[in-house]
């Protein structure tokens, strides 16, 4: 059985930093696509940031150059560390993980297991 828990989730003022963990059990991260989404208050959920098989990294603009996913093969996490904080980006950010492979953004469709998700939340 697979699961996510995500961590690292608060709040924070504007400019400030966060770093997001999800620890993976029943399956190994090496082997799976993994992804950030986010979801805000009354939005549907949106693809944030991509790591896949390959180590092939992808983002969505208005996170570029701000936030940095990578993975810990040995605790068999994926982190997302966010720094530049917006309020904008507020809102309540899951992981997700897919076995198959893709290239670029990761839609919510592709993704078959899901974390619990951790509130974000920057103050302005």
């Amino acid at each position: 059985q697979v699961q996510l828990v995500e961590s690292g989730g608060g709040l924070v003022q504007a400019g400030g930093s966060l770093r997001l963990s999800c620890l993976v059990s029943g399956r190994t991260v090496t082997i799976a696509d993994m992804g950030w989404f986010r979801q805000a208050p009354g939005k549907e959920r949106e693809f944030v940031a991509h790591i896949n098989y390959n180590s092939n990294i992808y983002y969505t603009d208005s996170v570029k150059g701000r936030f940095a996913i990578s993975r810990d093969n040995a605790k068999n996490t994926v982190s997302l560390q966010m720094n530049s904080l917006k309020p904008e980006d507020s809102a309540v950010y899951y992981c997700g993980l897919t076995p198959v492979n893709y290239m670029g953004r990761l839609s919510v469709d592709a993704i078959r297991y899901w974390g619990q998700g951790t509130q974000v939340t920057v103050s302005s």
